[in-house]
């Protein structure tokens, strides 16, 4: 069937690519995984609210139990929640099913160790060894005694709520802030309002009616101008879209305009810096953000450290270099003092802190800067050269940098197309210099 892991674990049409026999194969080899080291013998679950996630949370229960592991069951809970409970409950690894912001009929699952960390490149090519070998897999299935139990919790959203208000200055509370979350009829439905509620603010919540279909659907993160007019309609200070699972975040102001995401970035870098919270004053940001942000931030005496595209990254360069912000411009925004993936929910209450502490209106205080123009084209490729095997390239390249310009230019994961991205700040001399690079790439890898 090719390759099981993605950029961000395994995902696929549900009852297709992702169905309940992959789910409990998958299952199995990641409970021989884990095995290994395992200390508790538990397992941790839990979903968004898709209607396949039945499907595969059942298939994952009777995969890990066969293999011996005691599974706990939570429901529709964010991502996020889940790299926290998995942790606070000393679970061996932990599970979330879920497709993210894909539409209902994709699901995914996306695993995390024992320290509530996703896992690396090297675990994952582990599992999916195990999960091809016949012979290990019929080994490891247990009889008798030794096979392992399920059991639902329905107690933890509350350690998951308690956790995300202790990320919230204990001095400051949202009274008399009217705030418009768009929950996406995903995992957030029920924990996002309930913290900005005991937080003291006048909370109203739309797309919170889950119904097995209609996630993500015209909704939340992938669809803000929604959010955008309930804010406006509602004059509330601040809106909060979250898309399926939680993980990402995209912030309209008291106009209804979305924030754009380098900006929220760069703006909260700075928050964080002021309150003393930003370690080695420094953050990361992927490729893909503008330079405009680094600019800023170097004003404000902040280093900027670049990733690659992916949270995962994100959080890896975080490890590496021992510091605690980083994040994409796409809304994922990891504060990892609190939480070890992007999460929502501790984004937004960052933004509201900051907020409180500037009272200064949304819309002023997250516009910080100006971005520089960019200029983003595909281009169709037959064969995914090496592009520093193309004659030429690198001296071109080069030319264009002295130009004053940023290049980034990578093929496609899952198209055959080449993405090539220029930014600068001038519109003529990054108009010539894009024709430039597309006309000699379009030669070069199809001729």
């Amino acid at each position: 069937m090719g390759q099981l892991f993605g950029t961000d674990g395994v995902r696929g049409r549900a009852g297709k690519k992702l169905n309940a026999q992959t789910a409990m194969r998958l299952a199995m080899a990641a409970g021989i995984y884990f095995r290994k080291n395992s200390i508790t013998n538990k397992f941790l679950i839990g979903k968004d609210t898709r209607r396949s996630g039945y499907m595969i949370e059942n298939a994952i229960v009777s995969g890990l139990t066969a293999v011996g592991y005691d599974v706990r069951q939570i429901g529709p809970m964010p991502t996020p929640a889940i790299s926290f409970l998995t942790e606070d409950m000393r679970c061996d690894a932990g599970i979330m099913i879920s497709a993210s912001h894909n539409p209902y009929f994709d699901n995914g699952i996306k695993f995390f160790d024992s320290f509530g960390n996703k896992l690396d490149e090297l675990a994952e090519s582990e599992i999916e060894k195990i999960y091809h070998d016949e012979k290990l897999i019929e080994e490891n299935q247990k009889t008798e005694f030794d096979i392992g139990r399920s059991k639902r919790v329905d107690d933890v959203i509350g350690r998951y709520i308690v956790h995300i208000k202790n990320s919230f200055p204990k001095n400051l509370a949202l009274k008399g802030i009217r705030v418009v979350l768009d929950t996406a009829n995903g995992a957030a439905y029920k924990v996002a309002p309930t913290i900005f509620s005991e937080l003291g603010a006048d909370v109203v919540t739309i797309n919170d009616t889950p119904n097995g279909s209609n996630i993500n659907l015209n909704c939340g993160a992938m669809h803000p101008e929604i959010l955008g007019n309930e804010v406006r309609r509602l004059r509330a200070d601040v809106g909060f879209a979250f898309d399926g699972d939680a993980d990402r975040l995209v912030v309209v102001d008291e106009n209804g305009d979305v924030i754009d995401g380098d900006k929220l970035l760069g703006r909260l870098a700075v928050y964080l810096n002021v309150e003393n919270r930003l370690k080695g004053c420094s953050m990361c940001a992927t490729v893909m953000s503008n330079k405009a942000l680094e600019d800023y931030l170097s004003e404000n005496e902040i280093s900027l450290i670049r990733s690659n595209v992916g949270d995962k990254y994100v959080l890896e360069v975080l490890g590496q270099k021992d510091m605690n912000f980083g994040g994409e411009q796409s809304g994922h925004i990891i504060l990892s003092d609190f939480v070890k993936t992007g999460d929502a929910l501790i984004a937004s209450l960052a933004v509201m802190a900051c907020f409180l502490r500037n009272q200064e209106p949304i819309s002023k205080l997250f516009d910080p800067f100006d971005l520089y123009p960019q200029l983003q084209k595909n281009l169709a490729v037959i064969n995914k050269i090496p592009l520093e095997k193309i004659n030429g390239y690198e001296e071109l390249v080069k030319k264009i940098k002295n130009d004053g310009v940023r290049v980034l230019i990578r093929y496609s994961g899952t198209e055959n197309l080449l993405r090539i991205l220029l930014e600068g700040k001038d519109d003529k001399t990054l108009e010539a210099d894009m024709n430039k690079i597309y006309t000699f790439l379009k030669k070069a890898l199809n001729d």
